[in-house]
């Protein structure tokens, strides 16, 4: 069963990911759409900074799409990793073996026929704008070494409109809407009894 999570930058998505892995531990493999960004080492990293990375276009979706049908097939795939403080592709591959339960993240997946197709369940995150920034802002400067200048500006110049532009009308393909994300209990224990379900009848 592949299970899509979707929803605007800091919306909540990672938190109930993390929750159902915490839940059913190795019955769950995750691939992070964020781990696809294209590699750039054609580019300085000053022309780096200034990509768009909120844009489909910023994606490898097709080695994610290959990874995701490797691992419906059986397969372990090795997943790419991003390194933000330098905007470009990492060494390191995470390595995602196949489980019975796969979720995909990411702000962009439902955006992406080719991924959409795939999914057995789709779920969007919705959260107020204003919460989602001030957690971009968190996370940005404390985890990736940004700048809050550089957040702001990243956030008014692409985040803002390529959400409006392709997150917020990708809403309407989720089977789920889920306000507030990892932190609503109800939607989260429905969702936790749809993933039994299907171990219970794997089993």
């Amino acid at each position: 069963m592949v299970i899509g999570i979707a929803g605007g930058t800091g919306s909540g998505k990672t938190t109930l990911t993390l929750g159902l892995k915490e839940r059913f531990g190795d019955a769950v493999s995750i691939l992070y759409h964020d781990n696809y960004y294209k590699r750039h080492d054609e580019l300085p990293y000053e022309e780096r900074c200034k990509l768009n990375y909120d844009h489909p276009d910023a994606f490898d979706t097709p080695l994610m799409v290959a990874d995701l049908d490797a691992l419906r097939r059986g397969e372990t795939v090795f997943s790419p990793t991003y390194d933000y403080t330098v905007h470009n592709r990492a060494e390191e591959t995470v390595e995602v073996r196949p489980a019975p339960v796969v979720l995909v993240e990411g702000i962009l997946i439902f955006a992406e026929p080719a991924l959409r197709e795939r999914m057995d369940i789709k779920i969007f995150v919705d959260t107020d704008a204003d919460v989602r920034i001030l957690r971009r802002i968190m996370r940005d400067v404390k985890k990736r070494g940004r700048s809050l200048d550089s957040v702001v500006q990243q956030y008014l110049t692409t985040v803002k409109p390529m959400h409006e532009q392709f997150v917020e009308p990708s809403k309407r393909y989720a089977d789920l809407i889920v306000p507030e994300g990892g932190k609503n209990a109800v939607a989260m224990d429905m969702i936790v009894q749809r993933v039994r379900s299907h171990l219970e009848k794997q089993n």
